[in-house]
């Protein structure tokens, strides 16, 4: 009688990593698609980014992604913002040149303010890391006053170059008299919505380039 061959012990189960735990880490759905998803939008189109979109934004840590990973998503911020600086600049820029006096130019700088408050409400939201809502609030407010000096250097080229003097004096009272750096009338409640005060987002996309130079 040929003996029975000895039973083979079953192959262990594999081991399986749950799927949100791997895609955090490297960056494949969940929370960090979530995130891209929505600074793509709030970057490249303006009004996309809206105060509902931007309140189920979920928390980050970055304890919970491996370091490219996070590398990636934060300067996936760091262009947004950026992105959203340059087209708000734009948009300025060209209220500016529209204004037929300085009581339009005073209106443009204050309703641009609108703009300047969702973007500082991105650089501080409640859910990143404070360590990053600083940088991103710094990385902001260094944009705000270098742009504001840009328009008084613009004047001051205008200046030398021989335009109107009167003018010139009108409109350095108009910049000095309404700072963008003085935060507008959302930045203590929730971020308004993109565009609230403006016909047009303020912050999005501009509708033409103008040449300050």
């Amino acid at each position: 009688m040929v003996p029975a061959a000895p039973r083979r012990a079953a192959d262990p189960a594999p081991r399986r990593h749950p799927g949100g735990v791997l895609n955090g880490i490297w960056g494949h759905g969940g929370d960090y698609q979530t995130w891209t998803d929505y600074l793509r939008r709030w970057g490249e189109e303006g009004a996309a980014g809206t105060r509902e979109a931007a309140a189920l934004l979920p928390r980050l840590r970055q304890e919970d992604y491996h370091h490219e990973t996070w590398v990636r998503l934060v300067n996936q911020l760091t262009a947004a913002v950026d992105r959203r600086l340059r087209s708000w600049a734009d948009a300025l820029t060209a209220a500016l040149e529209e204004a037929a006096d300085e009581f339009g130019a005073g209106r443009a700088l204050v309703q641009s303010r609108t703009g300047l408050d969702t973007i500082r409400a991105l650089a501080a939201h409640p859910s990143l890391p404070q360590d990053l809502r600083e940088q991103l609030g710094k990385l902001v407010a260094g944009q705000i006053v270098g742009l504001q000096q840009q328009l008084e250097d613009m004047l001051n080229r205008a200046e030398r170059g021989g335009a109107d003097r009167q003018f010139i004096d009108g409109r350095r009272r108009t910049l000095r008299d309404n700072p963008l750096t003085t935060a507008g009338p959302g930045a203590a409640a929730a971020a308004p919505a993109p565009g609230e005060g403006w016909s047009y987002d303020p912050a999005g996309p501009a509708r033409r380039r103008i040449m300050t130079d």
